[in-house]
């Protein structure tokens, strides 16, 4: 969907206005109501078009912000230096281009950059630049302040600016220190400190001031345990870890703050509390090695990266891991290593040059519908799927998604138009999970099934007691390219090489109009056409001809009865054993099976009394496809090879029984008379058939001898 300048301009505007509201719920209130992957895809959708269209970038823009107001509820305290935000990347696209940005600033030519550690020097005399890459934590910023070892003072980020004091609050977390930890000499060593840098930090432990920020979060065994113990209790559940760990530093008493068991982790470090560290580091690595040793928890988890390629590589291998994670993290946090590069490059809007977050795949998306198209079944059910703007969602670009029935539309409020938050079920299927009402201009259009097939203008109608619409013309296109789909299908008759553009292909040449066709074509038949060549189409005759074999659960599942799927195709064939017998049976046989409905009775019943399909089944014989019977294996085959006709009313056992027994003992039963029928079992007042077998001279035995014979 192409949109005008002033539809994007207004674009712009909705989009923040969803954004500010969303994050105020998230941010102030510790609330939400969409997840951070949907706000994510938001929020990239309007850096996406200010970047595009700069001239409407405002500076009360969620993309030119820090973070969110501080709550009223706290003392107020002013940060030495900003707690800024990260620019986010959705993919390898993005980290390269983020890369080729701060090498541009780093330079003027030849690109004067450190070498890294084990890089050798080149004739250039160029480095590469390298990397600390962090698991992005999904929890609570903070900022600790220690002045002579001793932790003074606790904030969180509020507005990045300043932030409320929550001291008392962090000092429950046990993994921050009530004092700074001492290192030995031979430890600073070890992180490569210099003689200056160790006389300094030692004098900054005795009486000077260090900060360290971080991110307090709940585990998920936390979380899992606390709303196990409070479900016990009748208490309110927590929503989710991240909410669980802001609340629960928000808390006015610090024992409710305790019972939360919550953790903390340090990224970074800064010795004499201003912008820049007295205590000369060379690395951001090294920020962390010493934190470590200062007595604070840093995630094992991160890693030292040479180059781009090892950083992504870290991404790969944490998104593919992210269940063995014991916390929340959507994403990992690439940094420039070398902390002298961190002035030339500065910051930009709300975060720095220096660093940026590399999110995982995400399980949510925002897009838009652009249209509602809707796709005829083989059974004729009108199915409506929402095509979309194309959206990135957990590695895979989405365009398309099923929206199930006219029902599942209503219950959504769906326009087309509207910007949807759509996930992919089990990672696999995209589906629409919520409309965003605010972000309509008033242009959306609503959804209506059509009177007429999409396919083949035929009547379109909504039978009584289903929620689906289904086109009534038997020949219609859509309906038989299913029809044909479903035949070649996995597991169905399984012809490799026979997908759905090669189908519908063979349809449009006029190669193929029904089932039987497929094993008529051959191989100068498929040549001239587009995407084969002798050896392709070689290979696709072969696989029709392998199919010509087939069990008899899988072909009656191949003929795609409408409910019959594949557990009651199978049940048919242990029922009967062969194709011949399901033909014969009448309705009441059906009904009898066990777990068969009426409904599955009656469709198969139906079935099998359409002449076109009786018409489909000599067609397939005659191209020369077998149905393998399933041996039933009766234990007396006294009547086996025998096919019986009962008229009349037995008196020493019902109509089923005898149906049981004789197929007990092998033999057929048939509802009509004709010469191939070898007994007609005559009970009180028969009827026509008793006629029609004096007149064709089958035997006629009564019910007495009926009864001798099947003992």
């Amino acid at each position: 969907m192409i949109m005008n300048r002033q539809q994007i301009k207004k674009r712009i505007e909705k989009l923040k206005e969803e954004i500010n509201y969303h994050r105020y719920l998230y941010h102030v209130l510790d609330r939400e109501e969409i997840s951070d992957a949907a706000l994510d895809s938001l929020k990239n959708e309007l850096f996406k078009l200010e970047q595009q269209y700069p001239e409407f970038i405002t500076s009360d823009s969620p993309t030119q912000r820090i973070g969110g107001q501080a709550l009223e509820k706290f003392n107020k305290v002013r940060h030495s230096q900003p707690m800024m935000s990260l620019y986010d990347a959705f993919s390898r696209q993005d980290m390269e281009d983020w890369e080729k940005r701060i090498k541009k600033i780093l330079t003027p030519p030849p690109l004067n950059l450190p070498l890294i550690k084990g890089e050798k020097e080149r004739g250039s005399g160029q480095g590469v630049l390298d990397y600390y890459c962090e698991l992005k934590l999904d929890g609570l910023a903070v900022a600790l302040t220690y002045r002579a070892s001793k932790f003074v003072l606790g904030a969180t980020r509020g507005d990045g600016i300043t932030g409320e004091e929550v001291t008392q609050n962090l000092k429950t977390i046990e993994s921050i220190p009530l004092i700074l930890r001492q290192p030995t000499e031979q430890e600073l060593v070890k992180i490569g400190l210099s003689k200056e840098a160790k006389q300094l930090l030692i004098t900054a432990l005795k009486s000077g001031e260090i900060e360290v920020r971080g991110e307090v979060i709940m585990t998920n065994k936390v979380f899992t345990e606390l709303n196990k113990h409070y479900r016990k209790l009748g208490k309110q559940l927590l929503a989710n870890p991240r909410n669980a760990a802001a609340g629960s530093i928000r808390q006015l008493d610090p024992k409710l703050t305790a019972e939360r068991k919550l953790d903390c982790c340090i990224y970074s470090l800064t010795v004499g509390g201003g912008a820049q560290n007295i205590v000369p580091l060379q690395t951001h690595e090294q920020e962390h090695q010493l934190a470590k040793l200062l007595g604070f928890k840093v995630l094992k988890q991160n890693k030292y990266c040479r180059n781009l390629a090892e950083a992504m590589a870290f991404h790969d291998f944490w998104e593919k891991h992210r269940p063995e994670v014991p916390f929340n993290c959507d994403g990992i946090v690439v940094v420039v290593n070398q902390l002298s590069l961190w002035p030339r490059l500065g910051f930009v809007g709300k975060g720095p040059r220096y660093m940026i977050a590399y999110k995982f795949a995400a399980y949510q998306a925002t897009t838009v519908v652009e249209n509602v198209i809707w796709q005829v079944g083989r059974t004729g059910v009108l199915t409506p799927t929402a095509v979309f703007k194309p959206v990135g969602l957990y590695g895979v670009t989405i365009s398309r998604a099923t929206l199930h029935n006219l029902d599942e539309i209503k219950r959504l409020g769906l326009k087309i138009g509207d910007t949807v938050i759509i996930e992919r079920a089990g990672d696999v299927i995209p589906k629409v999970i919520k409309v965003l009402p605010n972000l309509r201009t008033g242009n959306e259009k609503e959804i209506k099934v059509p009177n007429k097939c999409p396919m083949c203008g035929g009547k379109v109608v909504k039978l009584s007691g289903e929620v689906a619409y289904r086109c009534l013309n038997r020949n219609c296109y859509a309906v038989n390219l299913r029809r044909l789909r479903h035949w070649t299908s996995k597991n169905a008759m399984n012809i490799e090489g026979l997908g759905p553009k090669i189908i519908e292909q063979l349809m449009e040449e006029g190669l193929v109009r029904e089932i039987s066709d497929f094993y008529k074509l051959t191989i100068d038949d498929l040549k001239p056409l587009e995407r084969f060549a002798e050896k392709s189409a070689d290979n696709l005759v072969k696989a029709i001809a392998a199919s010509k074999e087939v069990e008899l659960s899988r072909f009656i599942y191949s003929l795609g009865i409408r409910h019959i799927g594949e557990e009651t195709a199978l049940i048919l064939a242990k029922q009967y054993g062969s194709l011949d017998k399901i033909k014969k049976a009448e309705l009441e046989d059906f009904d009898r099976i066990h777990d068969f409905g009426h409904i599955m009775a009656n469709s198969v019943y139906q079935w099998f009394q359409d002449k076109r399909n009786l018409a489909l089944l000599d067609k397939l014989h005659q191209v020369g496809l077998k149905v393998r019977q399933l041996k039933l294996e009766p234990k007396n085959l006294k009547l086996a090879n025998k096919t019986l006709v009962l008229t009349g009313a037995l008196t020493g056992l019902t109509r089923d029984q005898a149906k049981a027994k004789i197929r007990e003992l092998g033999g057929d039963i048939s509802s009509s008379v004709s010469r191939k029928t070898d007994y007609v079992v005559a009970g009180s007042e028969p009827g026509s058939k008793f006629d029609k077998a004096k007149k064709l001279g089958v035997k006629i035995i009564s019910e007495e001898e009926f009864q001798e014979m099947i003992k």
